[in-house]
């Protein structure tokens, strides 16, 4: 029988990948999107349409609102920042605690489904700053998934899979394409327009288009600038 694995999935780029790359890893994959409030409510509308075209033999929207809590330009009214100069500050667009919740609830289905395995598309080369994205907390989450749950107890350890985690945002593009990842099917951009284009000026849309750039290919998704 497949073994499976529970995958975040936001619909963007990179968690688009790290599904694929579970599917290839033999994995039969149940993704998990999240409706948190987020400004950019666009990613939740491509992930739950797309969701079965990219593989996922099921897919689950948990609702959670971290406006209640805000402090994040994507939980808030403030402004997402454009054309930010590289820097080693974290940004505004960095949500409070948001991949420990994430986390939480991918483990809290994996233990349900009888899942040891969770797959999530963080990365700690090219991307935003992000402290919930860095190798040291993924290695200490999955020291408290087998802490504090009954199945990693009695029945085995969970592995979470972290495996863009070295890549640079070409490598992970060049990774998507070799596993036929549908790249128009995803979505990055934190501020997208009332149209549903892509900003091309926020920190992740300028990931993403230096990622595709460094490739050697070409973005099929809109942008309005």
């Amino acid at each position: 029988m497949t073994k499976k694995a529970v995958v975040l999935y936001s619909g963007g780029l990179d968690s688009t990948t790290c599904l694929a790359i579970a599917r290839s890893e033999g994995f039969a994959p149940y993704a998990l999107s999240f409706d948190y409030g987020q400004r950019h409510i666009l990613e939740l509308e491509r992930a739950r349409a797309y969701a079965p075209q990219v593989g996922a033999v099921e897919h689950r929207v948990v609702r959670i609102d971290l406006r209640q809590f805000g402090g994040s330009a994507l939980t808030s009214e403030v402004a997402v920042p454009k054309d930010r100069p590289d820097a080693d500050d974290i940004p505004v667009t960095y949500v409070p605690a948001r991949n420990t919740v994430f986390l939480s609830f991918a483990l809290a289905w994996a233990e349900v489904l009888g899942a040891f395995d969770i797959y999530i598309g963080v990365n700690a080369l090219d991307y935003s700053g992000y402290p919930d994205c860095r190798p040291e907390f993924i290695a200490a989450f999955e020291q408290v998934a087998n802490l504090a749950t009954r199945a990693g107890v009695e029945r085995g350890a969970f592995r979470i899979h972290a495996p863009l985690q070295q890549m640079t945002k070409a490598d992970i593009v060049r990774c998507g394409l070799e596993h036929k990842v549908d790249f128009g099917l995803t979505h990055s951009c934190y501020d997208p327009t009332t149209a549903g284009l892509a900003c091309g000026r926020c920190d992740s849309c300028r990931l993403r288009l230096k990622g595709f750039a460094e490739a050697g290919s070409t973005d099929p998704i809109a942008y309005a600038d």
